[in-house]
């Protein structure tokens, strides 16, 4: 093979354009014509079907990516090292479900939370399952595909700087506001934290669940949606500023600080114990 031809496809830009056009292809296809046609023809329960539709989907995304990046690169895939996933996967969600609740918790003291009643009729396991292929899609391609290839390339700073910038696509979700642009900065720089401090998609991927499984245990809606299933019906009042308005709890204020204080600390921390790469002159 010449050269040329292995330089542009090791390319930095290359090898995140075949990564998400593999990966995300073939997650397409199984679903739409593997899939969902067998769940849906041998089982009736449509809750149940999407369950094992999402899961399937859930270990596609999973295995392409690995076995893609094994023979493309012929490398350890170092990024789904499963060696710390128990405590990042505890840690993970219990830092992202706990940050939520922090936010709640204030607002409650604010008097601008009431609950009204708590019940489960509203939420199921084909919800939650929705989620976890949701947090995968993103983080497994933004972190652990475009953010690696990136701090290699131009240095953690720069890579930072680029998938904040990409995270503002989250400004096209229902409800946003000019200050969802500033909170989907922040979620990117916070994000981007968790793995550059661990070099794995486990610890962002955990947290990015935990955070988007307690908005809607709360009853806030998620990124503006508010068909994502509620288990403690309540009512939110107050400054939009607080509260989030119709985007959610991720949009107010009091998140957005404990959130970039989060993402403050893991950089602190990164850059203590030398994880910042530095852009080779």
């Amino acid at each position: 093979m010449d050269t040329p031809i292995k330089r542009f496809l090791h390319f930095p830009i290359t090898k995140i354009v075949v990564g998400i056009v593999v990966c995300f292809s073939l997650f397409i296809v199984v679903q739409n014509f593997v899939s969902k046609p067998f769940f849906y023809n041998i089982i009736e329960d449509k809750n149940i079907a999407d369950t094992l539709i999402h899961l399937v989907s859930f270990l596609v995304l999973l295995s392409s990516y690995y076995f893609l990046f094994r023979w493309y690169e012929k490398r350890e895939i170092k990024e789904l090292s499963i060696k710390y996933l128990p405590k990042e996967m505890f840690g993970g969600f219990t830092i992202g479900f706990s940050a939520i609740s922090l936010s709640i918790f204030i607002l409650y003291l604010l008097g601008y939370y009431h609950i009204i009643n708590i019940s489960t009729e509203d939420y199921s396991l084909e919800l939650f399952m929705t989620l976890v292929v949701a947090a995968l899609i993103e983080d497994l391609f933004t972190r652990g595909l475009v953010l690696r290839e990136l701090e290699n390339w131009l240095g953690t700073n720069i890579a930072i700087l680029i998938i904040m910038l990409i995270e503002t696509y989250h400004i096209f979700n229902p409800n946003t506001t000019l200050f969802s642009f500033f909170v989907s900065l922040c979620w990117g720089f916070t994000m981007s934290m968790f793995f550059v401090y661990t070099k794995r998609v486990w610890f962002p991927f955990f947290f990015h669940l935990g955070w988007n499984f307690a908005q809607p245990f709360y009853g806030s809606n998620l990124t503006g949606l508010d068909d994502m299933g509620k288990i403690i019906h309540s009512k939110f009042e107050g400054p939009v500023l607080f509260t989030g308005g119709g985007i959610g709890i991720e949009d107010s204020i009091i998140t957005v600080f404990i959130l970039f204080s989060i993402g403050l600390f893991l950089y602190y921390r990164s850059h203590k114990e030398g994880k910042i790469i530095i852009k080779k002159k």
